[in-house]
């Protein structure tokens, strides 16, 4: 991979990670589309580093709020009163949400593992969360807030968040609609969205690691691969805040116009390659 394929990755990354347009599908589609001819191992060292870098970022914007979640949680632990005060609530809340995903990750592993190698179908499931992002929009009451959270929604929103495994359905647009379907606002669905991606990277990024170390001379590619990272740290950082002030005044219906045509595009492309 050469530094300019690192860098414009993590751009890419950090934009479409947290804006719900699947950062999985443009780490898939854009080296096909410009034709790109990237070694696995190096794709696979530059997947685990930036998503590590959106990581970082995630936890840089809500820091606060993730160590007042953390305190609450283990006091509530210690105090054998694990549901009573409201962060401690959210904690337990957040991990019910990760459950589905791992569960999910067990099971269709090798079915996710294939999608990744197929831009048609990342295209295909692009499609699948232009239409998510339409029936939020559509469906839901938006009368809610996150203080309203219970066990069920936070369920719901896991099992939407599962979905999100194969490339091209947005983790963030599959989460934020199954907050809206229940009826929380865009503010509060993307806020809970953005809190449980934590412990979701945290433990794909841990696995990922491990196998990482695995890997031969996976040392030489650092230097040029570590500027992705940062590229997806900081733009991630810029992506999060600019998302939570847009959607004080603004639908989702741009993003699923967006994800649409990166379908299009994508698909087109695939029909004059021949596949």
């Amino acid at each position: 991979m050469t530094l300019i394929q690192s860098i414009l990755l993590g751009i890419i990354q950090g934009l479409t990670e947290f804006l719900p347009i699947s950062s999985s599908a443009h780490l898939v589609i854009t080296p096909y589309l410009l034709g790109w001819e990237i070694p696995e191992d190096s794709a696979f060292i530059f997947n685990v580093l930036v998503q590590l870098g959106t990581l970082a970022a995630v936890i840089a914007y809500f820091w606060r709020d993730l160590v007042t979640i953390l305190k609450a949680f283990l006091l509530g632990i210690m105090r054998r009163q694990p549901f009573t005060e409201e962060n401690s609530r959210l904690g337990w809340l957040l991990i019910l949400a990760t459950l589905p995903a791992v569960l999910a990750g067990m099971l269709v592993k090798d079915l996710v593992e294939q999608a990744f190698s197929s831009p048609i179908a990342t295209a295909i499931f692009l499609i699948v969360t232009a239409g998510f992002l339409i029936i939020a929009e559509r469906l839901g009451k938006r009368t809610r807030h996150l203080e309203q959270l219970g066990w069920l929604d936070a369920l719901v929103i896991g099992l939407f968040q599962a979905l999100s495994l194969f490339p091209g359905i947005s983790r963030s647009g599959s989460t934020i609609t199954g907050g809206m379907l229940r009826g929380f606002d865009r503010k509060a669905s993307t806020r809970f969205s953005f809190l449980m991606s934590v412990p979701v990277m945290l433990g794909a990024g841990g696995l990922a690691v491990l196998d990482l170390l695995q890997l031969p001379d996976f040392t030489s590619q650092l230097p040029t691969l570590f500027l992705g990272f940062f590229a997806a740290m900081i733009v991630g950082y810029l992506s999060i805040r600019w998302l939570l002030s847009y959607l004080t005044r603004h639908s989702f219906y741009g993003f699923a116009v967006y994800c649409l045509a990166a379908a299009v595009i994508t698909l087109v492309v695939a029909l004059i390659r021949g596949g």
